[in-house]
Order: structure tokens, then sequence, then C-alpha cells
């Protein structure tokens, strides 16, 4: 499905797919895909999560990935290509969509932040926001293997990987890996947004990630009051794939807590299950 939109001045069609429960009464899960995602790289986790915890999911690919519009072969993502998303592009795909009322976000990654500086902004709607492997600042662990990335891509090995999930796979890895390696790309941050957050928080980070530390997910936690902590054993960047029992337990609970009750605000708890 295609949905045309208007964003940062320019028009867009953007890939969507609808999952989960088939409710329109259902809460809403809104999922953001991480620097070299898709709708069609989640696979079917969305549809999996969704109906184990009675959720309808949308599910979209960014401008620049997946089957959405690609990025032209001459644009370069400045520092604020995440504000972008998050304040300008999904806002106009939920008003295409004709979505009303209170939805919670589920982000990978890229997506993650981009999930954050929604949460941010948007604060009367926005009702909970999960987030694996998210990045609120620049580590020099995780630039190494972004570097990494682009070599295994001009090898050749990587873009074949990566193909089958993009109509353009050249305009969503250099659009990620440029932006990422840019001079001036340190000083991105997202840390000063976070204290704005008012809609409880579930981060899950694997020990093993080797894009970045558990520095990414504590600092969410010193910020937002409201913040639940998963750390995963045995997990890399993408903890949906190493570990979805552990994930969709993680989010069972929390949505049950969060948005199908009413919680009081309470100190960050950090949890690692066995």
């Amino acid at each position: 499905m295609q949905v045309a939109i208007t964003a940062n001045h320019r028009h867009f069609d953007i890939e969507v797919e609808w999952v989960g429960v088939a409710d329109p009464a259902a809460p809403l899960l809104v999922f953001l895909h991480e620097g070299l995602g898709s709708v069609a790289m989640w696979k079917d986790f969305p549809e999996r999560l969704c109906q184990a915890c009675g959720l309808r999911g949308l599910v979209y690919s960014r401008p620049g990935y997946g089957r959405s519009t690609p990025r032209p072969a001459n644009e370069h993502w400045g520092l604020d290509f995440m504000h972008i998303q998050a304040r300008q592009v999904l806002p106009a795909l939920l008003d295409a969509l004709g979505v009303q009322g209170r939805y919670c976000l589920f982000g990978h990654s890229d997506g993650g932040s981009i999930a954050l500086v929604h949460a941010a902004h948007a604060l009367e709607r926005v009702s909970a926001v999960i987030v694996m492997a998210p990045h609120i600042l620049v580590e020099e662990f995780g630039l190494i293997s972004i570097r990494e990335a682009r070599n295994l891509y001009a090898s050749g090995t990587l873009r074949q990987g990566l193909a089958k999930y993009h109509d353009d796979v050249d305009s969503a890895f250099w659009g990620w890996n440029n932006i990422w390696l840019a001079p001036e790309f340190p000083q991105w941050q997202i840390t000063s947004e976070l204290k704005h957050i008012r809609a409880p928080v579930l981060a899950i980070q694997g020990l093993d990630d080797p894009y970045g530390t558990l520095a990414q997910i504590d600092g969410i936690a010193s910020a937002v009051g409201n913040t639940r902590l998963i750390k995963l054993a045995a997990c890399g960047h993408s903890p949906h794939r190493d570990q979805p029992e552990q994930v969709t337990a993680a989010v069972q609970a929390f949505i049950q807590n969060t948005v199908q009750q009413t919680v009081p605000q309470t100190a960050p708890q950090e949890t690692t299950p066995p």
C-alpha cells in the first residue's frame, strides 16, 4: 500500500502496511525501522508482536527506503534528518491515514531515536514509547561498526543482502552511511530533548550491540523518570531477531501496565532477563 504525503516542502509516496488485530478500537502501535530497514526488513515480527499484545500495528518505510520514494542521488542528509522524520514526515503520514487520538511508538536504532524525538514534541498524542538499540548521542564505538558497514557495502556483500528490501538500495545505504560518517555528525545528540517526554518508555539494549553501549539507554533513564530498562545478554543490535521471546514478553508487560491501565510515575528500573 502506498500513501501520498507532503512533508518538508516535498511530496513522497510512503510504503505502508497494517498488521495485528482488526479491531479499530485496539491501541495503535507505530513501528519505526532502523537506519537500513524497511517494511519488508521487519519480516513478520510486527504482526506477531501485535497479535500477542492485542494491538493494531502500522509499519512503514521512511522516504529513501523500501518501496517509498527514493532519496535523490545528489541529496545529502543533514544533522536534522531524524528530526525531519520525527516532526514532519511521521505527523504527515498519520494525518494522511486519518489516525486520530493517541498511539504508541516502537522504534529500532535510528527509528528509536526518531520515536524519542517525536514523543518529546507530540506530548498529547504519544501514550507509550518502546525503543530497541536507540541512539541519543554519537559514540566512537558505534562509528567503527558503521565504517565497517561501508567497507562491506563497497565489496558487494552487504549491498546484495540489502537489495531485496529496497527498490533503490543505494538510496537507503548512502543516505544513512554518509550522514553518520560525516565530519560534523559526532556533535549530533538528542539528550537535551529527552526531558520533555511525558510518556512511559521501555528501552531495550543488547549487551553485544556493536553500534552502541549501555550509555544510550542509561541516558534515557536518567532523563525520563518513567523508564524501564531491559538489558539482554547474548544479544546484538537487533533484539527482535536475537531475543524475540524476551522482547515480546517485555512489551506485553509494558503495554499492560501503561496503555491498558494507568500507572504512577516511578523511578527507573533495570531488568536483565535470565
